[in-house]
């Protein structure tokens, strides 16, 4: 009997429908509100241990309500994680082994979008800072509960933002740049992929495997930063790129090829890919708008970025 096929409209459930998470855990960022919340309660709904992490304690305690009043019977943790601050990402870790004994899927759903000019608390801009450098700080320290574990996912979100602009390896924080918010965007997407293309390469072979996620055009806060110029310009940038209409998906919907990649079978033994409507996006050679682009997946280049990135953090 061949695999369900699953699409752009797909939603969360219809993709878990026959998926028994039962005695795997799962660790979620970004899990308070939006496509991380939607995540975090559809992999509970079947049978996962789910840890939701964000930074403001109070929107986690009503996320679990949130979770617990729809399945009862649901088993959740919490951690508060502020991705802009290198200590929390090393603590939240720290914390997370200390409270599970496994990880099976990890899900790095949590990110900032067209943040005006800023930096982290450890002086990074904003957006690589929270969106990759954050995230890698968090995820390193759990690789070996993520091994021991084997065989495990990490599931990194991305975008079709990653079109907006390639990595510049030796300007990663906008110190000699002018600042765009969309390039700066873009950058951080592309190193998502490029995180899950080296993370595939070093621990692929342990049996952890890294995909990187475009969950589609949603409605949610991530574009909270966004001004009217902003939002009028990325409606110029949709429409360019989808002459014949562009269909906003629901949030379960945009969550779907999350808890797609994490629980397919098409990836128990591969990753370093880029997904979209749950399945493998073809590369794109730059003229069409779905896809990914080539340079996200250069193997070169996802291994001098996470040296970089290693030489940044290291500085912390």
């Amino acid at each position: 009997m061949s695999a369900p096929e699953f699409g752009a409209t797909s939603t969360t459930d219809e993709v878990l429908a026959d998926v028994d998470l039962s005695g795997e855990v799962a660790a979620v960022t970004g899990a308070s509100g939006g496509l991380g919340l939607e995540t975090a309660r559809a992999l509970a709904a079947r049978g996962a241990h789910v840890v939701l992490a964000a930074r403001n304690p109070d929107k986690l305690a009503d996320a679990v309500d949130t979770i617990t009043a729809q399945h009862p019977g649901a088993s959740l943790d919490t951690i508060v994680l502020d991705l802009a601050d290198i200590g929390s990402c090393r603590r939240a870790a720290v914390e997370l082994l200390t409270r599970v004994d496994r990880l099976d899927l990890l899900v790095n759903n949590a990110g900032v979008m067209c943040t005006p000019f800023g930096h982290t608390a450890d002086g990074f801009e904003m957006q690589t800072g929270t969106n990759h450098l954050g995230h890698m700080a968090w995820t390193i320290p759990l690789i070996d509960l993520l091994t021991r574990s084997s065989p495990a996912r990490i599931i990194n979100l991305s975008s079709a933002g990653h079109r907006f602009g390639d990595v510049d390896l030796d300007d990663l924080n906008w110190e000699s740049r002018e600042y765009d918010e969309w390039a700066a965007y873009g950058q951080s997407k592309t190193a998502n992929v490029l995180f899950s293309v080296e993370l595939e390469r070093r621990f692929g072979p342990m049996g952890v495997h890294a995909v990187a996620v475009h969950p589609g055009g949603i409605h949610t806060d991530l574009g909270r930063h966004m001004t009217p110029d902003l939002l009028a310009e990325i409606g110029a940038k949709i429409e360019q790129s989808n002459p014949g209409g562009f269909d906003w998906k629901t949030i379960p919907q945009g969550a779907a090829t999350t808890v797609w990649a994490a629980t397919t079978p098409e990836f128990a033994e591969r990753g370093g890919v880029y997904c979209e409507d749950c399945h493998v996006a073809a590369i794109d050679d730059g003229g069409g708008s779905e896809g990914v682009l080539g340079y996200a997946l250069d193997p070169e280049r996802a291994a001098a970025l996470w040296d970089r990135s290693m030489q940044l953090l290291a500085t912390v």
